[in-house]
């Protein structure tokens, strides 16, 4: 099987109304469309752009976190409207929401026919705890569509192999990874870690990054991002295990084309069988 996926580089910066927020969604998304892509992914944190609104360009002024759950069902309604229109699957990167008082960096997967569905991020850095009082989500699931079986995991999360071992385990072939870095250092842990799990499990990943800034949002005020669609190292794919990236840092969206049947045969007949050859009566999948 085969599929187009789309990754948004987005750029953030300072706005006046949520209405320039779904302006600014929608041109990516129709972007994506006109190429007739199947998914579209979305970065981490993205949706923290409305918290600016009101701060008529100061250095401070910025809502706090705590304000971006009031968007939610702006934000769920926005995106389940693009999903419907362009008939992909749409990757909301991540939004903030609120859950018996606590906040949750959520990952939604819009689908074309308006269901949607919610993974929370698992592993939550120091800085979002700290900062943000974040929670770690409590539960992990794969999600089924039109295309196979694909798993959302986002930033920090890809950080670590377990969570992934498990996605696959649990038969997805694809993991969109939405992220937000700040600078240098946090984008390759997570650019390198992607490769590592393409590698290890015989997967795509699919990642993405905000690019720009928010000068008057906290924690916002920096961002170094480029999207990249990763594959295993192995014959049929690119030899550096890069099917497509953008421009490091730059507004825009790139695309490619993703071959399920390329996953089965190295899996099966590759030059190392990683997947395969895992060593489950010393260690488990989950």
């Amino acid at each position: 099987m085969k599929f187009r996926t789309a990754a948004v580089q987005y750029e953030l910066k300072t706005i006046d109304s949520f209405e320039q927020f779904a302006a600014q969604s929608e041109h990516y998304v129709r972007t994506a469309a006109e190429f007739e892509a199947d998914f579209i992914l979305f970065p981490e944190f993205f949706t923290t752009q409305l918290l600016s609104i009101g701060s008529n360009g100061k250095v401070t002024g910025g809502q706090p976190i705590s304000h971006l759950p009031s968007y939610t069902e702006q934000y769920t309604e926005l995106f389940t409207r693009l999903a419907k229109e362009s008939g992909a699957h749409i990757i909301g990167g991540t939004h903030v929401i609120e859950r018996g008082g606590k906040f949750y960096n959520t990952a939604f997967l819009f689908y074309p026919d308006g269901r949607v569905a919610q993974q929370p991020k698992l592993h939550i850095t120091p800085t979002e705890v700290k900062e943000w009082n974040m929670q770690a989500g409590e539960s992990f699931e794969v999600f089924d569509t039109a295309f196979g079986r694909i798993a959302l995991l986002t930033c920090y999360d890809i950080e670590f192999p377990e969570i992934v071992r498990m996605a696959k385990a649990k038969g997805a072939d694809v993991v969109f990874c939405p992220s937000c870095t700040d600078d240098r250092h946090g984008f390759y842990r997570v650019r390198y870690t992607s490769h590592a799990r393409a590698v290890e499990n015989q997967i795509y990943v699919v990642l993405t990054g905000t690019v720009g800034s928010l000068p008057t949002v906290d924690f916002m005020r920096g961002n170094y991002g480029q999207a990249a669609v990763i594959t295993p190292n192995d014959v049929p794919f690119p030899p550096r295990g890069i099917l497509a990236e953008g421009e490091i840092n730059a507004d825009m969206v790139i695309v490619a084309d993703l071959d399920l049947e390329l996953l089965y045969k190295v899996r099966e007949k590759g030059s190392v069988t990683t997947w395969r050859d895992r060593r489950t009566d010393l260690y488990t999948d989950w």
